[in-house]
């Protein structure tokens, strides 16, 4: 076990996100199916028990192989995958109340949600400065070494933004109930405007550097993240804000869930469409299956959520077609991403390490005189 976990990398925590929002979203689908309740319930317990597994084996690869864990720390393509630790934990403790609270209660619900949002937001705000400061002052990374992946710490504190409005009803009335939205609202700005800055940086590379390397390409997905996580953000804003913040704010909130949500909602399908033909491209191109195929679950499902909300705040059906066509697609590319990669941990192949390069000697080449190679 102990030399199974050492190239465990934090990576591994998409499968927990991935898994959290196949229940997070189903439960609020508009179409109503039944016995969707209770398969979203067993599915969240099922990211819950994948939740626990992972820090437990985290825990384990940084007590037996702290070398390996710092060489992640030190490397910019692994480095900003702890922001899916956070992520992890805050989905987690989201799918608790939307969810969980079906199977174990409100009451332990609402704790659970508690610890482990408390737990995400300081992993994720950490993750937030920490990432950025290393990539700066320890690796080194270059504009050609940009890809989605180095979005995903900043988007942790979105995620905590989206998800905490979930606990505001729950606190005493007043300024407790005021300073955590606002300080939702906070961390909202804090990752929006992060994204914006870094996001130029990936456009860039990807159009001036060419197409990601094969098994890179399904992380073009990880822009969705930002986007969908947004525009659910400033919807639940919208849904807890009356009573919360005086009139005139409350009523602010609804403007911006609809004014933000539908042209950020725009984008991410723009987005969508254009990380979509890189993936068909690169599928045709030979890719195989790694754990970046789980960049398609996670953020697909933040724009269900994105579109859910759209279709609450608007009242339009074109935004409960668009839900569900994107549930579907989620739970698609969710089944095959978990099928590949149980048979990958069954196999050892992704628990093992990097495979090294094979060395290809070059023929033997003498040069004329004249300048002709013989």
């Amino acid at each position: 076990m102990v030399t199974a976990v050492r190239h465990l990398g934090p990576n591994w925590y998409a499968c927990v996100m991935g898994t959290a929002i196949v229940a997070t979203a189903g439960v609020a689908l508009p179409v109503h199916l039944p016995g969707l309740r209770p398969i979203c319930a067993a599915v969240w317990l099922l990211s819950l028990a994948l939740l626990l597994v992972l820090l437990c084996a985290r825990a384990l690869h940084w007590h037996h192989h702290a070398d390996q864990a710092r060489a992640h720390l030190l490397d910019p393509a692994t480095a900003p995958f702890y922001g899916c630790l956070a992520m992890a934990l805050l989905a987690v403790g989201g799918g608790a109340l939307t969810v969980g609270r079906y199977w174990i209660g409100t009451t332990a619900a609402v704790a659970l949600d508690a610890v482990l949002f408390t737990a995400g937001t300081a992993v994720g705000l950490a993750a937030a400065v920490a990432v950025p400061y290393l990539m700066a002052v320890r690796q080194h990374a270059e504009p050609r070494q940009a890809t989605p992946v180095w979005l995903l710490p900043l988007v942790a504190p979105m995620v905590s933004a989206a998800l905490g409005p979930l606990l505001v009803p729950y606190l005493p009335a007043g300024q407790p109930r005021e300073t955590l939205l606002l300080a939702c609202l906070a961390m909202f700005g804090l990752s929006l405007l992060a994204t914006l800055l870094m996001l130029p940086l990936v456009f860039a590379r990807i159009v001036t550097g060419g197409p990601l390397p094969l098994a890179l390409t399904p992380a073009l997905f990880l822009v969705l993240g930002p986007l969908g996580q947004s525009t659910t953000a400033v919807g639940k804003f919208a849904d807890v804000a009356p009573g919360v913040v005086p009139a005139p704010y409350s009523q602010g909130f609804a403007v911006l869930a609809v004014l933000y949500g539908v042209p950020v909602m725009g984008f991410a399908l723009l987005w969508l469409g254009l990380a979509t033909a890189h993936v068909v491209r690169a599928r045709r191109h030979g890719m195989r299956f790694s754990m970046t195929w789980w960049a398609f679950t996670f953020p697909v499902g933040t724009c269900v959520t994105g579109a859910e909300t759209l279709a609450r705040h608007t009242g339009l059906v074109v935004y409960d077609w668009l839900a569900t066509g994107l549930y579907a697609a989620l739970v698609a590319a969710w089944a095959t991403a978990a099928a590949h990669t149980a048979r990958g941990v069954v196999s050892g192949a992704l628990l093992a390490g990097p495979r090294p390069v094979p060395v290809v000697l070059r023929p033997a080449t003498a040069r004329t005189t004249s300048g002709a190679v013989r």
